[in-house]
């Protein structure tokens, strides 16, 4: 069994042109958090300097993150102003920000009063004003990053603006992440509206030139698998050179993974992709505690099944570690994450499956 856990898996003394191109996909807080982990090892020019020789760096870091959001805050100013949800982009320039105090605090605001205010973020705010004088969603973005200091780029999947419909299995059709997510049934395909949406150049220029594209953690149909129906996208991952990693969540969710182990999770990206992506797929192997079991068994989710066989007849190789953290609700320890992100993109181990 080609099965490995992170403790076993091996390191290289050198990264080549010291540091590694690192481009992560997803969306939700899922991929905020396993930004704020990546964040440690992208280092300035002075600071890589000053790294001993065989330190583990990041030389570049890219978001690449999904748009489709159409409620809270986030979706009032989809419809009131005609832009781009901003929300999950708001999390992403947090957590990469230098500065985590009073800035990402200020982006991270929202107002409990007001008429008008009321349930909006200011980082929201901020960027709807920016995207107003700059009339383009994208710059707006790139300017929010270079205010917060940010340690890589952030680039929206595209700057269509679009909406996702699920086909469920009982034939129905949903239209809307929020009634998608809602949504009683069990997710069959997932799709884009319009379909034929196009990214923006840069994303696709960082996945072709990136050392390791990860995709996750985050909800499988609304924060993962609209990434890959923009066009050119998964087809470019899929002829990247990059090592390509799975990160998989800790629990199932309601009305989108309910019953679906780790190997369907992959089988539900290639699909959608319409290729097989992955090399590696990092798995928790922390059980949970009996507190926690019971709170997300009330909403008939539990841990997910790390069928590690099914897995590596996909051509996926597992690595086990102990990502758990309790915090009320099951979260990804965001720093053994990164650490063994680091030491995958290291090996630059791929398999040539395809």
């Amino acid at each position: 069994m080609k099965t490995k856990t992170a403790a076993t898996l091996p390191s290289e003394k050198t990264v080549a042109e010291r540091g590694l191109r690192v481009v992560a996909i997803g969306g939700g807080t899922g991929l905020s958090t396993l930004l704020k982990g990546l964040k440690r090892f992208a280092l300035s020019p002075a600071e890589t300097s000053a790294a001993r020789p065989d330190s583990p760096l990041i030389r570049d870091l890219c978001a690449v993150v999904t748009v489709s959001d159409d409620g809270g805050s986030s979706g009032r100013l989809r419809k009131e102003l005609n832009m781009l949800p901003p929300g999950d982009i708001r999390n992403c320039i947090v957590a990469l920000s230098e500065d985590e105090a009073l800035l990402s605090k200020l982006f991270r605001h929202r107002f409990d009063r007001g008429s008008g205010l009321e349930g909006h973020s200011f980082g929201n705010l901020f960027l709807a004003a920016l995207t107003s004088l700059t009339s383009d969603f994208s710059e707006a973005v790139r300017l929010s990053s270079e205010i917060l200091l940010t340690r890589g780029h952030i680039y929206p999947a595209t700057t269509s603006n679009i909406e996702l419909e699920a086909l469920m299995e009982d034939g129905t059709r949903v239209r809307g992440e929020t009634k998608i997510t809602a949504s009683k049934g069990r997710i069959q395909e997932l799709f884009l509206v319009p379909p034929d949406v196009e990214p923006m150049p840069q994303t696709l220029g960082a996945i072709a030139h990136a050392d390791m594209i990860t995709i996750g953690p985050g909800s499988l149909f609304t924060s993962l698998v609209p990434n890959l129906l923009v066009r050119g996208i998964a087809q470019a991952i899929v002829e990247s050179p990059a090592t390509k990693v799975f990160i998989c969540n800790l629990m199932t969710q309601a009305n989108e993974s309910l019953g679906l182990t780790a190997a369907d999770h992959l089988r539900a990206l290639d699909s959608h992709a319409q290729k097989q992506i992955f090399d590696y797929a990092l798995l928790n192997r922390t059980p949970a505690s009996d507190e926690l079991k019971a709170k997300y068994a009330g909403e008939g989710a539990c841990q997910i099944v790390n069928d590690l066989d099914a897995i590596e007849a996909l051509g996926v190789i597992p690595v086990l570690g102990d990502y758990l953290e309790e915090a009320g609700v099951a979260r990804h320890n965001t720093t053994r994450v990164a650490r063994d992100l680091m030491e995958i993109g290291a090996q630059g181990q791929r398999q040539d499956r395809r």
